[in-house]
């Protein structure tokens, strides 16, 4: 099993827990994570059956170095219990993460994290070996990020889902996860989703947590994919959704160091080790001083970089 400061989630791949075929697929694609949704890609009527697909995707199949993980449905659904206790029960050993959909406060996430501790010990699986993503799509989460984020240690990364927040926010119109709303109504001037993207990722990164950018519906528009995941990187997020397997290797370009960035980088991180063993007082880079801050965005370029197979 994965540890949550060794995984990658460059590419989250949604997969419905509904079809045996598609949950094949996901095992084979090139996704950091794949998540077996029990939520919204499921109908009501087949969630109870679809915990069993989830169980035997999980356990059946070589998933080789992804991360394994279910979405179950909400704290406040009458789903919400059993999906833990039926997926952990038969699972367990090989799951990775749960990700908590309409999550509202610390409530929510304190009922599935003490669920699991208790599940963890009837089972004799490892204490908190089964981290947490939460979903923050409702205008109540995203109020409350910065106390959500710091709620459990069990929670590895905060995903953004911009469609329910739309709904919740009372956004008009406009696809999940694009930058515009309706055309129909008057331009908003800018990025949409800048302010609540940007309170996200930095109530994440305040709390050592993994940020993740939510879907982007337009399965037939790379190029707005890529703008998207573009948007949400150069803010700090570490990967985004993929709502359909053509995404995945653009998430997987777009959250990786470039090779000019990794270059440079180790240049940096080379240039201050040489001024130390030289006892010199500071560094220079092609007659540019490298500062403190150069240095730490450097060091963490160039750990990203390994994670990503990436060699320098």
């Amino acid at each position: 099993m994965n540890r949550p400061a060794h995984r990658l989630r460059r590419s989250e791949l949604a997969t419905p827990a509904s079809d045996e075929k598609m949950i094949a697929k996901a095992a084979a694609s090139t996704a950091d994570l794949v998540f077996l949704d029990l939520e919204d890609a499921v109908a009501p009527a087949l969630k109870e059956e679809s915990r069993s697909n989830v169980v035997r995707g999980l356990t059946g199949l070589d998933w080789g170095g992804k991360t394994r993980a279910c979405r179950i449905n909400g704290p406040g659904t009458p789903w919400c219990f059993r999906d833990v206790i039926e997926v952990v029960g038969g699972a367990g050993p090989v799951l990775d993460v749960i990700i908590v959909p309409k999550v509202m406060g610390p409530r929510d996430v304190w009922f599935v994290d003490d669920l699991l501790s208790q599940l963890e010990a009837e089972l004799g699986l490892a204490p908190r070996g089964i981290g947490l993503e939460l979903l923050i799509e409702e205008s109540a989460a995203l109020a409350r990020v910065e106390e959500i984020a710091a709620c459990s240690p069990r929670v590895e990364a905060l995903i953004l889902g911009v469609g329910d927040l739309s709904a919740s926010q009372g956004i008009r119109g406009g696809q999940i996860g694009m930058a515009d709303a309706d055309p129909d109504v008057p331009g908003y001037p800018g990025d949409i989703w800048h302010y609540a993207r940007n309170r996200m990722i930095t109530a994440a990164r305040a709390h050592g947590l993994d940020a993740i950018d939510g879907p982007y519906a337009g399965i037939r528009d790379p190029e707005g994919y890529r703008a998207s995941a573009g948007l949400a990187s150069a803010l700090g997020a570490v990967g985004k959704w993929c709502v359909h397997p053509g995404q995945i290797d653009i998430a997987n370009e777009v959250f990786a160091p470039t090779r000019n960035e990794l270059d440079r980088a180790l240049a940096m991180v080379s240039a201050v080790q040489e001024a130390e063993e030289r006892g010199l007082g500071a560094a220079t880079l092609d007659g540019n001083m490298i500062d403190a801050a150069s240095l730490r965005i450097s060091e963490a370029l160039v750990e990203r970089a390994r994670r990503c197979g990436m060699h320098s």
